[in-house]
């Protein structure tokens, strides 16, 4: 009896918590276009496009302005030479604005100008690549003082090969990694793949 019990309570448990990076290696990627910024210049980012030149690293993060966001697109920055030289490109993905996308990804202190960033204001991309998504809570701010009102996008980081497939999941939630080892373990990937 208590067994039947304990069953019955996991399943509920599982059943009742969202589905986290359904997509997994060796899926195929979805294809995307989107409007975005780089260097704080309107840019459209084709995933079709990309992928002709080599696997894409394609991160989904919560917000620009907020304190994992920020140092991972530091990072992305840092180690965009070396993505380059493994023929990847990276493209982040959230849920800002355009307006916010350009003061992003012009600042030295986030995307430098290394690599895009894409507006999924409409969260289309995000559930095509099966993530949760939520809204922020009342009162939530940036690190600017501004208020969140976009939706926030789960941080997960898919490594895409040349051929349209999935070669690595990275989730915050489910593998319980950090902004920085998303970027670690994403150059490791195209770096074996190249």
């Amino acid at each position: 009896m208590k067994r039947h019990i304990l069953i019955g309570f996991l399943a509920a448990a599982f059943s009742a918590s969202p589905a986290l990076a359904a997509l997994k290696v060796g899926d195929a990627a979805p294809d995307f276009s989107a409007a975005g910024s780089l260097g704080g210049k309107d840019f459209t980012f084709k995933m079709k496009d990309a992928l002709k030149k080599g696997p894409v690293v394609v991160y989904f993060y919560p917000s620009a302005f907020t304190g994992g966001c920020d140092l991972e697109a530091h990072t992305f920055a840092e180690q965009s030479d070396k993505f380059a030289a493994a023929g990847a490109s990276i493209i982040g993905v959230s849920g800002d604005t355009l307006d916010r996308l350009h003061k992003f990804s012009a600042d030295p202190a986030f995307c430098a100008g290394k690599f895009p960033v894409a507006s999924d204001a409409d969260t289309k991309i995000a559930k095509s690549y099966d993530l949760t998504i939520r809204q922020p809570g009342p009162g939530a701010k940036d690190n600017k003082g501004n208020d969140l009102t976009h939706a926030i996008i789960e941080r997960v980081t898919y490594v895409v090969g040349k051929n349209g497939k999935i070669l690595a999941t990275m989730s915050s939630t489910l593998d319980k990694l950090t902004p920085v080892e998303h970027v670690d373990k994403s150059l490791a990937v195209v770096t074996a793949a190249k």
